[in-house]
C-alpha cells in the first residue's frame, strides 16, 4: 500500500485525573528523524514510545508532542526558586549595563536558567501511563489513516504518470519505422555527393551501414524501459509501502529513456523522449513523499 510520508493526528482522552493530549506530525526525510516532547512524570517510557515510532511510522521528519492537564493542577505545578532567580537577574543586570546593552528581556532569561523552574519529580502511574498510551495509539491510527488516505491520491498521479510514459512509448514505436530508411537515404546521398556515386563499392557501403545502424538500434531499450515500467505499475499495487523500490525503478526508467534520446538520431523521437524526462521529473518529485 502507497502511502505519503506527510502525516498529522491527534488523540485526545480524558480521565478522572487529567486530559491527554497527543499531536503527530510528519515531513519527508530518507530516514526517521523523530522528535519526542513529554512530560516529565513519562520520561521513563520515552524509550517505549520511540521504539513503537521505529516499528510504525517506519520514516519521516516526526514531531510528536504529548500534552497532560492535570485535573488538580497544583498537584503538578512548577516551584519557581525565587532565590536563584534574583541572583541571576542581579547579575544578568549588571552585566547589561556594564556592556551598554538592553536590559528590557533579563527577566525572562533569567527565568530559563537552569534550576530556577522545578517540577514534582513524581512518576506517573500505571492507570496514567495506559490512559497516555490509549491516547498515543489513538494518534498514531489517525496519523497512519492521513498518510493512506494521501497516498492513494499519490498512487493515483503516479500510476497515470506511468501509463503516459508506456503511451508515449508507443510513439517513439511508431516513429521508428521511418528512421532507418531515412538515416540509409541520408548517408546515400552524402555519399553520392561526396565521393560520387560510381565511385561507391556497393558492398562495403552495406556492410559498414549495417554496421552504423546496428549501434542505432533501439530494440532493448524499449524492452527493458516497457518492463520498467509495468514493474513500477506492478509495486504501486504492492500491499507492502515501496517508496525506496519505487525510486530505484524510476532510476532505471531514467536510464534507459537517457540511452533512447542519445541513440534515436531522430528529431522527432528525441522530442518524445523529452515529453518521457518531463513524466519521469514529476514521478521522482512525488516519490520524495512516498513511503
Amino acid at each position: 500500500m502507497i502511502k505519503s510520508m506527510t502525516g498529522f493526528g491527534l488523540g485526545t482522552k480524558e480521565s478522572a485525573k487529567a486530559k491527554y493530549t497527543v499531536e503527530i506530525k510528519s515531513l519527508n526525510s530518507k530516514y526517521l528523524e523523530l522528535s519526542l516532547k513529554l512530560p516529565k512524570t513519562f520520561s521513563e517510557k520515552e524509550l517505549f514510545l520511540r521504539n513503537e515510532c521505529t516499528k510504525l511510522i517506519e520514516r519521516g521528519k516526526v514531531n510528536i508532542t504529548v500534552n497532560v492537564e492535570y485535573a488538580d493542577a497544583a498537584a503538578k505545578a512548577a516551584t519557581i526558586d525565587g532565590g536563584l532567580l534574583k541572583n541571576y537577574y542581579h547579575q544578568l543586570k549588571a552585566i547589561a549595563t556594564d556592556l551598554g546593552d538592553p536590559t528590557e528581556n533579563i527577566f525572562e532569561l533569567a527565568l530559563n536558567l537552569p534550576e530556577v523552574i522545578s517540577y514534582a519529580e513524581e512518576a506517573a502511574d500505571e492507570e496514567e501511563w495506559q490512559d497516555l498510551l490509549d491516547t498515543f495509539y489513538l494518534a498514531l491510527e489517525k496519523f497512519q489513516q492521513f498518510r493512506s488516505d494521501e497516498g492513494k491520491v499519490l498512487k493515483d498521479d503516479l500510476f497515470k504518470r506511468n501509463q503516459i510514459i508506456l503511451e508515449l512509448l508507443l510513439t517513439v514505436e511508431s516513429q521508428e519505422v521511418a528512421r532507418i530508411p531515412l538515416i540509409r537515404e541520408r548517408i546515400s546521398n552524402y555519399m553520392e555527393e561526396a565521393v560520387g556515386g560510381e565511385n561507391v563499392d556497393k558492398n562495403r557501403f552495406e556492410q559498414e551501414l549495417i554496421f552504423y545502424i546496428d549501434k542505432l538500434d533501439i530494440t532493448e531499450e524499449k524492452v527493458r524501459l516497457r518492463s520498467h515500467c509495468e514493474y513500477f505499475g506492478k509495486i504501486l499495487t504492492a500491499p507492502d509501502a515501496n517508496g525506496k523500490k519505487l525510486g530505484f525503478i524510476s532510476q532505471e526508467m531514467g536510464r534507459e529513456i537517457n540511452t533512447l534520446g542519445s541513440k534515436a538520431n531522430n528529431a522527432q523521437i528525441q522530442q518524445t523522449v523529452v515529453q518521457m524526462k518531463e513524466e519521469l521529473e514529476k514521478i521522482k518529485e512525488q516519490l520524495l513523499n512516498i513511503l
